[in-house]
Order: structure tokens, then sequence, then C-alpha cells
């Protein structure tokens, strides 16, 4: 029998029942695993439990796209890399939707267990992994100041609402130099968006033809200040287009800011704690293995 370990979030989404919970350790027994549940308690703690457990065959994490951050950060740590996959719990849940999950855990969990073991690329900025998104400026500070209570309460309509009173506030432009391909320039932005994902903030099939296996990551600026090109722009987008948006491909980037950043940057739906420096270096990270459904083999290049 193989091994895996459960991580499991109760404070994401809605959390997970206990009669659900037993049903997910059951199929794991019926398809050949020993699972073992490990509750989270605190912010970091899945990180913790990654990074410390004995080597298992799969971990699953069940939580938001915050929690299988911390997952993957664990992961990250260890010598003995292990196999993870993840089963949405979130508010929003990007990862889960890119990967073609659904609300139905019991599904999820039936369609990652028939499914295959990929190479999937991750980005890291500051040597912080993030999975799917990494961004700063105009709405990026509104999924890490969305009040939890809210969030469970009335699900995506709070990070809305938060929008919303965001998007009323002064748009600044923010001075920096960024670096890539060798080559350094001056900009000023309203936000930038560095994404390994097909979509953001509930808004799918922003980029065509995204590959989680290509070596490279999205990048996604905007300039815009004024409340007309805001909602013309968030318009494009939901429609999968990118119009009046600056947007390139790389593998390695540095940004260099001006001035301190009023918000700090936002991955995969957190606050990034690195508010003291104005130089950051986002690259990609190679060796991580995701056990995924078998619909996903358009995200990748390799068959």
């Amino acid at each position: 029998m193989k091994k895996c370990a459960i991580i499991v979030n109760p404070h994401s989404g809605k959390g997970i029942k206990k009669k659900i919970l037993e049903k997910v350790e059951e199929t794991l027994f019926e398809n050949g695993y020993i699972p073992k549940v490990y509750m989270t308690r605190y912010p970091g703690h899945a990180k913790n439990i990654v990074s410390g457990i004995d080597y298992v065959d799969l971990v699953i994490s069940f939580g938001g796209d915050g929690t299988f951050n911390e997952v993957v950060s664990g992961n990250f740590k260890r010598k003995d890399k292990l196999v993870l996959s993840h089963i949405p719990l979130g508010t929003t849940n990007d990862i889960g939707k890119m990967f073609g999950l659904t609300k139905n855990l019991l599904s999820n969990l039936k369609l990652i267990l028939e499914g295959q073991i990929r190479d999937i690329d991750i980005c890291e900025i500051n040597g912080q992994p993030f999975v799917y998104v990494a961004g700063f400026g105009k709405f990026l500070n509104v999924p890490y100041e969305t009040p939890r209570g809210l969030k469970k309460k009335v699900g995506y309509i709070a990070y809305i609402f938060k929008g919303i009173r965001n998007f009323f506030d002064r748009t600044n432009l923010i001075e920096l130099e960024y670096t890539v391909d060798g080559q350094t320039r001056p900009a000023l932005y309203s936000f930038m968006i560095i994404t390994n994902a097909t979509g953001i903030a509930g808004i799918n099939n922003i980029y065509d033809n995204v590959k989680l296996d290509d070596g490279k990551f999205e990048v996604l600026c905007s300039n815009f200040t004024s409340k007309k090109d805001i909602v013309k722009g968030l318009y494009y987008l939901t429609r999968g287009q990118i119009s009046g948006f600056e947007t390139f491909q790389a593998d390695n980037l540095k940004i260099k800011f001006h001035e301190n950043l009023k918000k700090p940057w936002c991955i995969d739906g957190e606050e990034l704690k690195q508010s003291k420096t104005r130089e950051y270096k986002i690259q990609m990270l190679k060796d991580m293995k995701m056990l995924l459904p078998k619909d996903t083999q358009k995200l990748f290049i390799k068959k």
C-alpha cells in the first residue's frame, strides 16, 4: 500500500464536512493508499507539515489557493520532493478551475486518482514560490485585504464588494525599471501581474495556449489610471482579450522600484511579506510533480 497525506485547511471556503472527509479516506484506501489527515491550525502550518513529514507517495491539499501555495513552498524545502495534488475548498479557486475541478470534492478526487503525474513549472519571487499569480498595484491588494469572515459568509461576492471600493480609490502610476532578456527598461505601471495560469481572480482564458511545462511565465502590465480605461480593460479581459495591455513571456524577470510600494505584492491570493525591499527577482523553478486529471493534457507540451 502507498501512503497519502491529506492536508485540510478547515477555514477555507465553507470547510469540509466530517462525513465527506471520511469518504475521502475510504476512497483513497480503495485506490491503494493509506491516508493520514493533517488539519492546519495557523497560517504557514501546511508549509511546515509538508516540509517535515516522512516521505509519502502523494500529498493532497484541501483548501484555497493560499493553502496550496503553502504546500508547494513546503515541498521545495525538501530534498526528496513529494508528488502533490490539490482539491479546491476556497472562495475563488483559480488553480482548481484551471485543472478542470468543480465544487464536488469526491468527483474531484476521482478525477485526480484516475489522472496522471505531470512535471509542472513553478514560479519564484525572491525565494518564495508561487503557483499561479503574483502582482502589485491596482486591485492586487483586494484578495488579501478582503476579510475572511466576509468571504466565508458571502463567498466570491466579498471580493466584488472590496473591488468596487478599490475602484473608486485614486489609481497611481508606480515608477520602476525591469530587466528581461538582458535589457533594462524604465516603466510607469498602475499594476503588473506575473502568471503561470489560464485565468486570474475568476477571469478565465486571459491567455491563449498557456503551457505549464514550457519554462515561461506570462507578464501583463497596465498604465491605466482613468476609471473609463480601467473598466474598458477589465471588460476586454473577461472576454479573453488583452487589448491595451503590455504583455510578454519570460523565464527570468528583475524589477526595481524607485520607492517602496504602498501595498505589498499579492502571491496566490495572499500578501507577500517582503515590504522592506525595492528589488524583486522572478524566475522559474523545476522539479515539481503533480497528480492531475487526464483532461489537463492541453495545458502541457509534453504528452
